[in-house]
């Protein structure tokens, strides 16, 4: 069962070859003899009491397309009943008494939550390496990086754990561990998915979005995601929509606009080969390839690591050992309690932030860095509006090598923040952009490590994008490889 694409579950459901308690108790058996690391708390009673209201909704004829159909989150989103940690010592007992906006709606449709997925602490990392409960496995080679923050999330889809999970997008988190193990994955325009009951990194980037085997199933899940949401400030009031309603559209006349800039010194030759023949691909499809300039990419890394780490070191600032989370256990008094409490329940990456973000906001640097970095990402958001009045989309790969090893850059956060090159500025912009599975490159001796193919749009273009990934999909059989 567990080879089948969520649509195909659907199916399975919907004609009753399969129930929903069937179905999570196969995906439950399977969680348990993995070992990649990739779930951080699962609960078999809680998913079976859904499976069986999800079988009950079946009985009385009131199910609809997504009922029945498992899913795991990303630990980043609370959930009543599972443990909400952010991937972080601060919240490793935590236990939300609601659930995120996302959730909410998920289960709104029937869908049976699998548990809660390893994540980088705060969704901070490139690689799932900055857990607090460990490193993720990649199902392809269990000595290389799922990619993340969302390194749980990709490798319980491809190792075929979860028909489908949640992610987050702050700078490439959902599109790179898309890419690094072979699925499929799509960031909404900012705003689209409510950010409620998600755990905050950097307010002004970070977005939900869906992650799956396929562009069909990534559009399924779009629309049960996606709504206004008062109670989180940034939501986007736009009328529901349905986002595979372009699925059939052919290509005939698409343009595809590839920047050079995608395509410079630093890119692997492997990667830039598969991403070559995928651009090949869709010409056959009718599409045209447009040259064309992002000149501002490269301004990206320095943008983002000035905004993000800001944004953070202001939302963290509530973890303090007050009202909820750890709590230093020897102190002298509150200042001391704050000190230790926050020295003990942070990780290294996430304390580096913290003290970058700091720093940028602190009197006197204000002006000098975080203000002309908004200026800056005003400029790269432009770059983009440019550059789709001479073209439909925006091709190019999503990251500039192949998933490393675990450790291999342990050392260097540079090296990570780096691999984010090809994701950042779309994330800047607000701009919806996914990853599809377009080959594999050279990791280890006689092993291959998979490729993404990442395709942006122009704000909403959404059931655009899906359309296009949709389209590649069923012109080739990258989405349906699978490590198992």
């Amino acid at each position: 069962m567990h080879k089948h694409t969520l649509t195909e579950l659907s199916q399975l459901l919907q004609s009753k070859q399969v129930s929903a308690t069937e179905l999570a108790q196969h995906y439950l058996t399977r969680i348990a003899a993995s070992s990649l690391n990739a779930f951080a708390h699962v609960d078999a009673a809680l998913t079976l009491a859904q499976a069986a209201n999800a079988d009950a909704r079946f009985a009385q004829g009131n199910a609809t397309a997504l009922t029945g159909i498992p899913i795991a989150h990303k630990d980043i989103f609370v959930t009543q009943g599972w443990r909400s940690t952010a991937g972080s010592k601060m919240l490793a007992n935590y236990t939300s008494p609601f659930d995120a906006t996302v959730v909410e709606h998920l289960q709104a449709q029937g869908m049976v939550t699998l548990g809660k997925l390893n994540c980088d602490e705060f969704a901070m990392g490139s690689g799932n390496e900055n857990s607090f409960f460990g490193p993720v496995q990649n199902p392809w080679d269990t000595r290389a990086v799922p990619g993340g923050s969302s390194g749980g999330s990709a490798a319980a889809v491809a190792a075929r754990l979860t028909p489908a999970a949640t992610g987050t997008d702050t700078g490439g988190s959902i599109r790179q561990p898309a890419a690094f193990c072979g699925i499929t994955g799509i960031k909404p325009t900012y705003g689209r998915v409510s950010r409620y009951g998600m755990i905050a990194f950097a307010s002004s980037l970070d977005q939900a979005g869906p992650m799956a085997q396929t562009a069909q199933d990534c559009a399924l899940l779009l629309n049960a995601m996606c709504g206004f949401d008062e109670k989180d400030s940034t939501s986007l009031e736009r009328p529901k929509e349905d986002f595979s309603r372009e699925l059939n559209q052919d290509l005939r006349g698409l343009k595809i606009g590839v920047p050079r800039e995608f395509f410079s010194e630093g890119l692997a030759d492997d990667v830039a080969l598969a991403v070559r023949a995928a651009l090949t691909e869709y010409e056959k499809l009718g599409a045209i390839l447009v040259d064309i300039s992002l000149p501002k990419t490269e301004l990206s890394i320095p943008v983002y690591y000035i905004i993000a780490p800001a944004e953070a070191s202001s939302n963290l600032s509530r973890f303090d050992g007050v009202r909820y989370g750890h709590r230093a256990a020897d102190y002298k008094d509150l200042n001391d309690m704050y000190k230790k409490t926050r020295a003990e329940g942070f990780g290294d990456e996430v304390k580096r932030r913290i003290l970058t973000g700091a720093y940028v906001l602190s009197h006197g640097y204000y002006d000098a860095y975080y203000l002309q970095a908004q200026k800056i990402r005003r400029l790269i958001a432009q770059d983009f509006q440019n550059a789709l009045t001479q073209c439909d989309v925006i091709m190019g790969p999503v990251a500039p090598t192949v998933a490393w090893n675990i450790g291999a850059q342990s050392d260097d956060p540079m090296a990570n923040y780096l691999a984010d090159i090809f994701t950042l500025s779309t994330s800047l912009a607000g701009l919806p952009g996914m990853s599809i599975p377009c080959g594999f490159g050279q990791g280890e001796i006689n092993c291959k490590r998979p490729v993404g193919l990442q395709i942006i749009g122009n704000y909403f273009a959404e059931a655009k994008l899906l359309n296009v990934a949709h389209q590649f999909q069923r012109a080739t059989q990258w989405h349906l490889k699978a490590p198992v």
